[in-house]
């Protein structure tokens, strides 16, 4: 065969192309080809020509809808084992460094700003077209495969480690043409390729000692991993919300930071270095309950209550697969140790098992009388145990789907389920409080441990069978219990709320809990003792899991996201002002000089310098959470409507309460001054509950006095507003209502609306929650961190309260934007 290719007048051209062929990792396009062999260049305006040439290596090849293919694997076995001398005369690693090189210097000549002119930072990837030619279809196979090549190098011969060095090609690269790279592989399709592509570059350059490349591609790799989400939505995402929220020290904003936006005039303040979370995987509809690894830490499935499971490539955070069949919530999932089957147990009652290759149901096991609510395989993937409310344990032949023996003993619903190291033993934990340890031979409950004040939500075994972990509903605390005797050798205190879900690392030295308060806490087994809190989730932690190196850790929350975290190092300490809980109201004062936000869980006010973000007030004195804040007109006073069933005046100066309004019944959920400063009002839900209506109490300003209560009908008041221009009028969402605060006869009159907010120049959250828009143009990026509980707008400012407790502060433009 290769005697036809070397008698062929093209027979140079057909060895470079056979070698080419032969170590690439993918068939490749003519254009592809084109760009990797440089003599090739000659055929761009002749690719007919190209073609004969192909054709003369048609013992090899074969050409397909402009893509050149092997005509059968024992072709490329040939040309690798039996003509290597001939077409790879100085190796295979020679041409591999070949391919890198080219694919560098193409790259650098090729990737800019906005390749395809789609100008619009939010252009959806779901609206792209290619533009004819296509600037990326040479160079595509380049993007995706370059670090693939430089990889596989000899490292022998030292050539990879010249490629590696300090101020070398992939340094250089980097520099140059990272965010225009992550661009490219968005417009791809293809950014979780960026991801491993840092994944598999790391390792090469900590051997070779290159400390500011090292720094770099470790920085490069957590600014990819944080912006993941936004270049899969919007490829110009990459120079817009990826630099805006990235941390001030991150190496990669700063040497992109003349391709930030020149629309934002104030960027938000953000941390000074990368913080735990790692990413944030999105998809679910509905609350996470349950995540887990498999066994070798490359997947991660997470189930929901949108009756689905998704199984995630856990280096990536690509979604691999969603696995629909439930008909209700799907209350919890496990891995088989081999990782070839995983098991769900949903509140319809069944329990399947799917073949995670294939993503096919193989069993739907039928046999509970209630919601299933807890699964376990044993170690060696022979049973599968599920426990329900209808207090029973079912305990499966997992390769027949056969009910081999059914457990009872709990008074109440059984919620939660694990095998012990040696698989003769299951723990189950239950709403009566207990956790219930059966010999599963003979069917029999050997231990009840009791201790919890409340009933167990979560339970783990460490990894050796010693020790036992459990978490409760109302007490806040997880305990720590030697498997053998029953023994509580731990109780780990430090939660606000109960905690919903406890894990063991590996080695058992570390125990991490999720809770109701939205935290994460890492203990240490030996000492008790609370090592790390991450916090960065909006509502539930409802179920943690610890990967099988112990180096990450996954949560699944009820905010409908699952968070990678790394846990193998100290979590950086915070150094921006924070609220301790979601932030509930935002409001900027009449100048739009300051800006007031309340908080949900510290009862505190805090008052912030719109120009420098920082907080210059914390006005303490409310007993529980901050429902709503309002400037006076001239700035000087602040009033803020609370839990505790009080409105408070604040000295904005001094920071001093002035005056406490006391007369609601109930939370007062909106206040405000009037226009001429003489008088308050406040609003509460503590009008009569029958009729629905909600109570406004005018009050004198000067002398704290209530001169007026007022009832209306509004249908719902969660989030009322008030004008309060000199004509004093009120009104409230839904249904918009006026109340004429003087006449008393006047009657509620529906307007059709009325807008509160200055000049805003077209800026504003979009509904969902997820952009800053602008007049209906997608702008900016939100992070999920940042989405607000609760925003307010002046002219072109926006301020965004976060669940976290952190307020962010963004400037925009007024003038149409550049880039």
């Amino acid at each position: 065969m290769m005697e036809h290719v070397c008698d062929s007048k093209d027979a140079e051209l057909c060895k470079q192309i056979l070698a080419v062929v032969s170590v690439i990792y993918r068939p490749i396009s003519l254009e592809e080809l084109t760009s990797t062999i440089e003599s090739l260049a000659r055929f761009d305006s002749d690719p007919a020509a190209l073609e004969t040439v192909i054709g003369s290596c048609g013992s090899f090849l074969t050409l397909r809808e402009g893509t050149i293919y092997f005509i059968h694997q024992s072709a490329k076995d040939f040309l690798l084992n039996d003509a290597h001398s001939q077409i790879l005369p100085s190796g295979i690693a020679h041409q591999h460094h070949a391919i890198f090189s080219r694919s560098l210097e193409v790259l650098s000549r090729t990737l800019r700003r906005d390749v395809y002119e789609l100008s619009a930072p939010g252009f959806l990837i779901d609206n792209v077209s290619p533009p004819d030619p296509d600037p990326l279809a040479p160079v595509r196979y380049f993007c995706i495969h370059w670090v693939d090549h430089l990889r596989d190098l000899n490292h022998a011969e030292g050539v990879a480690q010249k490629q590696l060095q300090d101020d070398g090609p992939v340094h250089t690269f980097l520099l140059r043409n990272y965010l225009y790279w992550l661009e490219a592989l968005s417009l791809l399709r293809s950014i979780p390729q960026a991801v491993l592509a840092m994944q598999k570059l790391e390792p090469l350059v900590g051997g070779s000692g290159n400390g500011q490349l090292a720094d770099l591609l470790q920085d490069a790799r957590r600014f990819v991993l944080s912006c993941k989400g936004a270049l899969e939505i919007a490829p110009l995402q990459v120079y817009a919300s990826a630099l805006t929220f990235c941390p001030t020290r991150s190496l990669v904003g700063r040497l992109f930071r003349d391709e930030a936006p020149n629309w934002i005039i104030s960027a938000p303040d953000i941390e000074a270095d990368w913080i735990t979370c790692l990413q944030t995987l999105e998809g679910h509809g509905d609350t996470v309950k349950s995540v887990t690894f498999s066994s070798d830490g490359q997947l991660l499935a997470s189930a929901s209550n949108d009756r689905t499971i998704k199984v995630w490539n856990a280096t990536t955070g690509a979604c691999m697969q969603t696995l629909e069949g439930h008909s209700d919530w799907v209350m919890s999932i496990a891995f088989s140790g081999d990782g070839r089957w995983l098991a769900s147990a949903s509140r319809d009652e069944t329990v399947k098992v799917w073949d995670v290759a294939t993503s096919a149901c193989v069993q739907a096991l039928e046999g509970h009388s209630d919601w299933v609510s807890s699964i376990a395989f044993s170690a060696d993937g022979k049973r599968l145990a599920s426990g329900s409310r209808d207090r029973t344990i079912n305990i499966w032949d997992a390769a027949t789907g056969a009910c081999i023996q059914t457990l009872k003993g709990h008074v109440r619903s059984v919620t939660l389920l694990a095998f012990f190291a040696n698989d003769q033993q299951l723990a189950s934990g239950s709403m009566d409080k207990t956790v219930k340890v059966w010999n599963v031979a003979i069917g029999a409950c050997i231990k009840t441990l009791e201790g919890h004040g409340d009933w167990t939500t979560s339970m783990a075994f460490s990894m050796d069978g010693q020790w036992l972990v459990s978490g409760s509903e109302n007490d806040a605390t997880a305990k720590i219990w030697n498997a053998t005797t029953g023994t509580c050798i731990q109780a780990l205190q430090g939660h606000n709320s109960h905690v919903a879900s406890v894990t063991f690392s590996a080695d058992g030295q570390r125990v991490a809990s999720g809770s109701g308060d939205g935290t994460i806490k890492i203990w240490d087994t030996a000492k008790g003792a609370c090592m790390q809190t991450l916090k960065g989730h909006r509502e539930w932690a409802l179920s943690v899991t610890f990967s099988p190196d112990g180096r990450r850790l996954a949560s699944g929350f009820g905010d409908k996201t699952v968070k990678f975290w790394d846990v193998a190092t100290d979590a950086c300490a915070q150094t921006l002002e924070f609220h301790n809980g979601g932030i509930t109201s935002v409001a900027f004062s009449e100048d739009g000089q300051w800006l007031a936000s309340g908080a949900e869980s510290d009862g505190t006010v805090k008052v912030w310098d719109t120009a420098t973000s920082a907080c210059v007030q914390t006005l303490q004195g409310h007993q529980s959470s901050v429902k709503s804040v309002c400037f006076s007109a001239d700035g000087q006073r602040l009033i803020s409507g609370s839990g505790d069933r009080t409105a408070k005046v604040w000295d904005v100066a001094t920071g001093t309460c002035v005056q406490t309004l006391e007369g609601h019944t109930d939370w007062v959920t909106a206040v405000a001054f009037l226009r001429d400063g003489a008088r308050l009002i406040s609003m509460s839900d503590d009008g009569r509950p029958e009729s629905r209506t909600w109570v406004v109490k005018v009050w004198n300003a000067e002398t704290g006095a209530c001169v007026r209560t007022l009832e209306g009908n509004s249908g719902s008041v969660a989030r009322p507003s008030f004008v309060t221009r000199p004509n004093t009028r009120l009104s409230a969402d839904r249904d918009v209502q006026v109340l004429d605060l003087f006449d008393t006869e006047t009657q509620p009159q529906k307007i059709s609306g009325i807008s509160t907010v200055p000049h805003d120049h077209g800026y504003r959250i979009s509904p969902d929650g997820v952009w800053i828009v602008k007049h209906d143009q997608r702008m900016l990026w939100l992070p999920s961190e940042y989405r607000p509980l609760t925003s307010a707008i002046y002219k072109s400012t926006i301020a965004l309260g976060c669940s976290s407790g952190r307020v962010l502060i963004i400037q925009f433009s007024t003038e149409a934007f550049e880039r």
